[in-house]
């Protein structure tokens, strides 16, 4: 046995193994360098992706701190200086709107934290099986680019409303370009406005004052040529009282009926069913409602002409 194994040894120079186990020594140290070298990579990504979460959680922090702010400022502005309607509807409007981005801001930031920890979960990859595709519009660079620019553009509105609220603590004339700003109309705008509605709400009483001046002149009239007090009591009816009447329930009830109330039609009451006859004779046989309510006059003239 001692014979066998040494002709073995004789037969496996150094020069038929050595470079076999070289070469995988070689291949096994080139892996795990790889192996460092991803690690290394996705630790520094992570980092980053920390970094960056901070500063926006912190800005978005900051945000949040302004918003109140103003709406501190907004509501000690209110009460030291006497806004307008219009000016306080239109400054809660601009805070209503930057709450509704700082909220946007949040769900984009829980979005981000979401794509963070599915990043961390993806771990380590095998380059050999694996391709990696790289996208030259990547969404997460758009949609934090997209962040920066809504925090820019935030913080510009932010220090417009600061302006704005310190110019009307003051008591003076907003600047023009923080009324365009703020889309609110200028302090000689606001005065003419408020003239013309004053106007035109004048205009409108001295209007109804007349139309309700005319219209008592007009039921007049007719009561004093008509001899019939004429009173709407629901909609399509009209109740009619005569001058003549024994009693003050004494009275006529008609309904408009067809189109535009071309159409009249006597509704039964207390004092309709005593004036069967008058009824029969103009209204079912002549269908004349001013013959029926002429005759009506003169039987009541009549009778208090008797008495």
């Amino acid at each position: 046995m001692r014979a066998i194994l040494g002709s073995y040894d004789s037969e496996l120079t150094a020069a038929e193994y050595s470079p076999q186990l070289t070469r995988r020594m070689r291949e096994a140290e080139d892996m795990v360098q790889k192996v460092h070298a991803h690690n290394s990579e996705m630790e520094a990504q992570l980092s980053q992706a920390l970094e960056e979460l901070g500063g926006q959680k912190q800005r978005a922090d900051m945000l949040e701190m302004e918003v109140k702010m103003l709406q501190s400022q907004t509501s000690a502005a209110e009460q030291s200086f006497p806004l307008s309607r219009e000016e306080a509807s239109s400054l809660r409007l601009k805070i209503e709107e930057l709450e509704g981005e700082r909220s946007r801001l949040e769900e984009d930031k829980k979005m981000l934290e979401m794509q963070l920890e599915r990043f961390t979960l993806q771990g380590g990859y095998d380059q050999s099986r694996t391709k990696v595709l790289h996208m030259s519009m990547n969404p997460a660079s758009a949609a934090k680019q997209r962040l920066r620019e809504d925090q820019a553009r935030l913080q510009e509105e932010c220090e417009q409303l600061r302006e704005l609220v310190r110019a009307l603590e003051r008591g003076g004339p907003v600047p023009a370009d923080l009324e365009a700003a703020a889309s609110l109309p200028s302090s000689k705008e606001l005065t003419e406005l408020r003239k013309q509605v004053e106007s035109a709400e004048l205009k409108n009483q001295r209007l109804k004052e007349v139309f309700q001046t005319k219209i008592q002149e007009f039921r007049k009239v007719c009561y004093a040529l008509t001899g019939y007090q004429i009173d709407i009591t629901t909609e399509n009816q009209y109740r009619l009282t005569s001058m003549y009447a024994e009693h003050k329930a004494d009275c006529l009830i008609f309904k408009a009926t067809g189109p535009s109330g071309a159409k009249m039609q006597l509704l039964e009451t207390a004092f309709s069913s005593s004036v069967q006859e008058l009824i029969e004779l103009h209204l079912l046989r002549q269908d004349s409602i001013p013959a029926f309510l002429s005759a009506l006059t003169l039987d009541l003239f009549s009778r208090q002409t008797v008495a």
